[in-house]
């Protein structure tokens, strides 16, 4: 195994292990509720949950968020996850096609994965660091390795300044970007790894030419803590630590970029833990929802473990759209919002 894959499956099994996620710092959606609705003149089973994103109708508003990317597990846990994709309508988000790039295999991110799922929403995957190593060719590379309808270009600066041999050279990608945004035959959607993307740094990205922003605050998975659970160090272990906590709360993320870009399409992840934070996410301006640590849990056990996960997942978003009186979608977005103090 390449020390690249290695530290691939690390992270799967950091996330697995549970002991990862922020602790002092949580999504933020707590301190919201919406207005009751004591008369909501609809059926429950017939709220539309539908939703148009990049030019892609999906039957629910969820994304399974990258994950897998890298290691001898994906293409199993890839092939579960594109399985359960087709049967519900939602958008799959493939981990980092960087070891595929490289030549190290593609572990379920090629074809097949289309193959099995050829009606959703898929987008490919690379890390914003390796703006410096592939060229727009690669781009395009990783995007036709598995017919992709988006790549996610994935922001983690802190978490590769707390990774051993991370990458820490960051000046001048925002231009790269630009050129990958202006030359790319498919959308280009820019996400954080789990500590939020502010109000100033969307305005940037939107400027650059990105098709669609995932906020990925914080809450959930702590990616400063799943560097400290790998590092052989005491000291980076003790300083990752510290910084466990660190982000932007995805709900005020959502709130403050929505604010800033009207019209740009957003993806709330990053601590969302059932169905009422999904609806609070798209209340709060997301467009999809994306969950990724409690769906890996889910699809190591295999599809119908994950096929449960989803089914209560959209339940719970039903029921809040049942409880406002929201007959899809756009109603839920105008429903009163309250704030606890």
């Amino acid at each position: 195994m390449s020390l690249m894959s290695e530290r691939k499956a690390g992270h799967i099994e950091a996330v697995l292990s549970g002991r990862v996620n922020a602790r002092a710092v949580d999504a933020g959606f707590d301190r919201l509720r919406f207005e009751h609705c004591a008369l909501p003149e609809l059926d429950l089973q017939d709220i539309d949950l539908s939703t148009d994103f990049l030019g892609k109708r999906l039957q629910r508003p969820f994304l399974i968020s990258s994950m897998t990317g890298g290691h001898a597990h994906a293409t199993r846990i890839n092939a579960v996850l594109a399985e359960a994709a087709q049967a519900l309508g939602i958008a799959l988000g493939v981990g980092s096609q960087r070891v595929a790039l490289s030549g190290g295999g593609f572990q379920g991110t090629d074809r097949s994965l289309r193959r099995l799922a050829p009606d959703i929403a898929l987008y490919g995957n690379l890390g914003a660091a390796q703006l410096r190593e592939y060229d727009t060719d690669d781009m395009r590379r990783a995007v036709d390795m598995i017919d992709a309808d988006a790549l996610i270009i994935h922001l983690n600066p802190l978490q590769e300044a707390l990774q051993a041999r991370g990458d820490t050279r960051w000046s001048g990608l925002l231009a790269r970007l630009e050129r990958v945004c202006a030359t790319l035959p498919v959308p280009v959607i820019v996400k954080e790894v789990g500590f939020g993307i502010s109000a100033p740094v969307a305005r940037r990205l939107a400027g650059c030419g990105v098709a669609a922003i995932d906020v990925a605050g914080a809450g959930g998975t702590s990616w400063s803590a799943v560097e400290g659970h790998l590092a052989t160090d005491p000291q980076q272990a003790a300083l990752a630590e510290i910084y466990r906590d660190w982000g932007l709360p995805t709900a005020t993320a959502l709130r403050e970029v929505r604010a800033a870009l009207p019209a740009l399409p957003l993806i709330g992840s990053g601590g969302i833990r059932h169905g009422l934070d999904a609806a609070k996410a798209l209340r709060l301006g997301a467009s999809l929802v994306g969950q990724a640590g409690p769906l890996l849990r889910a699809a190591i056990e295999g599809v119908a473990p994950l096929m449960a996960h989803f089914a209560q997942l959209e339940q719970g978003l039903r029921l809040a759209c049942f409880a406002t009186g929201s007959a899809d979608l756009a109603a839920l977005r105008r429903v009163r919002l309250l704030e606890d103090a």
